[in-house]
């Protein structure tokens, strides 16, 4: 009897033992489930701008994330601790330092077409290949395409200052044709030149006719024109019909007196010297 009481009572006291243990692992593991939750929400916090602490940094990584921030807002200064971060830190102020160069050429090259009007100036990043190489040679190709037509536009007004009215812009340049503002430019230039042209020749025309041959009664011819040159064409054209009639007049009365004619006398409306001729010729009509 005595012997069963005892296993009974050593059975009772390890199941006991057994539970006291069991409940302290279960303790302990809600606790580590705990601390978990607890540092995910803190991390979590820090990403979205709570105000928990941040984590300690670890290996330059969180410097290389601020890095990134100022990189992203425009800071091309911005550099990370190479020693620290290794070959990435390394890449990375590579990076910062491709993309100064690139936005120092650009202001560079800017300064020097606008301000100095330099339109032979490029943009160059030594040896950078790849989308750095393309991105550069797109902006030279542009500000060629920009400075070829002005460059037309300089050549051509530059013949018509010397005299040279022969000379007109090209509405194509290395293959491609003008397109947008730079072809309504170079039409508008070469319009304004074959104008200054047909009215030089016609003025050329009718001075030569009328001054040289005698060839009386010529007027000039300019087709589509307008404002400004319509007026001096006109001009042109009452100096050739006044001339003309004046001469005729002085013709006529001359041809009548050599005839025994002294009836005849100069009519036209004259000034200057010619209507001191006029009145010459008349007075001697008179007189005879």
């Amino acid at each position: 009897m005595d012997e069963s009481e005892n296993n009974q009572e050593g059975h009772q006291e390890n199941y006991q033992d057994g539970r006291q243990e069991n409940r302290q692992e279960n303790q302990e593991a809600r606790a580590r489930k705990r601390a978990g939750k607890a540092r995910t929400g803190a991390a979590r916090g820090q990403r979205s701008g709570g105000s928990d602490p941040a984590p300690v940094r670890d290996n330059g990584f969180g410097d290389l994330g601020e890095a990134l921030r100022k990189a992203a807002a425009g800071d091309f200064s911005v550099r990370v601790p190479a020693d620290a971060m290794g070959a990435i830190g390394s890449e990375f102020n590579a990076l910062m330092d491709l993309n100064e160069m690139l936005i120092g050429e650009l202001a560079r090259v800017s300064g020097v077409i606008v301000e100095k009007g330099r339109l032979k100036e490029r943009m160059s990043l030594g040896r950078a290949g790849g989308a750095w190489e393309r991105g550069v040679e797109a902006v030279n190709t542009m500000i060629g395409s920009l400075a070829q037509p002005t460059a037309e536009v300089e050549r051509v007004i530059t013949a018509v200052a010397k005299g040279d009215l022969t000379q007109e812009m090209a509405l194509e340049i290395e293959g491609r044709p003008l397109q947008g503002e730079f072809l309504k430019i170079g039409r508008t230039a070469n319009t304004m030149v074959a104008q200054l042209n047909a009215f030089a020749e016609e003025v050329s025309r009718v001075a030569k006719e009328v001054g040289t041959e005698g060839k009386l009664g010529g007027q000039a011819k300019v087709k589509g024109v307008s404002g400004t040159w319509k007026e001096l064409t006109e001009n042109v054209n009452q100096m050739a019909s006044n001339l003309t009639g004046q001469v005729r007049n002085i013709a006529e009365v001359t041809k009548a007196v050599a005839q025994g004619d002294l009836s005849k006398k100069i009519t036209v409306d004259v000034k200057g010297g010619v209507l001191e001729l006029k009145d010459t010729i008349n007075t001697m009509v008179d007189q005879l």
